[in-house]
């Protein structure tokens, strides 16, 4: 694919697609002319999503499934093929995820957050290399998250199925580079602005409100459309996250004692100890949207970049003199 007229008809399925990033990734698709498969568990969401896709002139329909299970990624991909007759560009997206102390998140919700991510990546990855070696083409895009390189803090449980994901894809893609036309690329984003944080689970008294740094979820939509144009092993969609997982790989154990530290005086902080599941057990709720606040101005994003920049440059300096020490 050369341009993005060449998306044009071509067959797209989109996990997660009913808020969030995924929302985002369907208008992006749309608006190139893809033929869409709106993927979601809620059918309200997928409702939505589909129409706004038509309303873009583009073709698309919604399949309601949960990517945990067997049986629903396979009705996915069976009812893409009856409609579309083909699959062109999978997009692994769907994601949840638990915060709070380790111990004090009830074990079914460590357990579904890996059947969802970990399996639901596995299952939409295992139907949709059955049908690219078929027909010889196609296109996997994996949402794997700066996780996928380093721990989330008080997310031990989420952080274990970013590190399995992108395990698992790499391995996957040596067993498949003598396929010239079949690709696994993996995307790995920062924190978004998106309803993500407002679905998941949060234990503890956890509450982490979503930061000036955050990246703009229609960013990184159009990261998976420069994907599906123009395939690539591994991408950051930006700066932040690059530069993040960097951090961490120079001083490991700093970043994850600074980040844990910062999230434990929050949750002392906060009254509220009450356990909330979130999406993890059930469909996502309201609100079903794009962005999980208000994007910012130009202006105040690029304050927040400045003070990212400056909280790196402290941090390098404060391990370097320990170091030194």
């Amino acid at each position: 694919m050369k341009n993005t007229q060449q998306l044009k008809h071509k067959t797209v399925v989109i996990t997660g697609a009913s808020s969030g990033v995924g929302r985002a990734a369907a208008e992006a698709f749309a608006e190139k002319g893809a033929n869409l498969v709106i993927v979601a568990r809620g059918q309200q969401g997928i409702d939505e999503v589909v129409e706004i896709c038509r309303n873009l002139n583009a073709n698309a329909i919604g399949v309601s499934a949960d990517m945990s299970v067997e049986e629903d990624v396979e009705k996915v991909a069976q009812q893409a093929l009856s409609i579309y007759g083909t699959i062109d560009v999978w997009i692994n997206n769907a994601g949840v995820m638990a915060s709070g102390k380790f111990e004090e998140i009830p074990m079914p919700i460590h357990e579904q957050v890996i059947k969802t991510n970990l399996f639901g990546y596995l299952h939409g990855t295992y139907n949709a290399l059955k049908i690219f070696k078929k027909q010889n083409h196609g296109i996997i895009i994996n949402n794997i998250s700066i996780g996928g390189f380093m721990p989330a803090p008080y997310s031990s449980v989420y952080t274990a199925t970013k590190y399995g994901i992108r395990g698992m894809m790499e391995g996957l893609q040596g067993e498949i580079s003598n396929r010239r036309n079949i690709h696994i690329c993996n995307l790995y984003p920062q924190l978004q602005n998106s309803t993500g944080n407002l679905h998941s689970a949060k234990y503890s008294g956890f509450d982490m409100k979503i930061p000036p740094i955050a990246s703009d979820p229609r960013d990184t939509a159009e990261k998976m459309v420069q994907l599906a144009l123009h395939p690539q092993k591994d991408l950051f969609p930006d700066f932040r996250a690059a530069a993040i997982t960097n951090i961490y790989r120079m001083f490991p154990k700093t970043t994850i004692n600074l980040a844990s530290g910062a999230v434990r005086l929050m949750m002392k902080m906060n009254e509220d100890k009450t356990g909330n599941a979130g999406n993890i057990l059930a469909r996502s709720k309201e609100p079903m949207r794009i962005y999980g606040k208000k994007p910012i101005s130009k202006s105040i994003k690029e304050i927040g970049l400045a003070m990212f920049a400056g909280a790196t440059v402290g941090l390098l300096m404060m391990s370097l003199s320990k170091r030194n020490a």
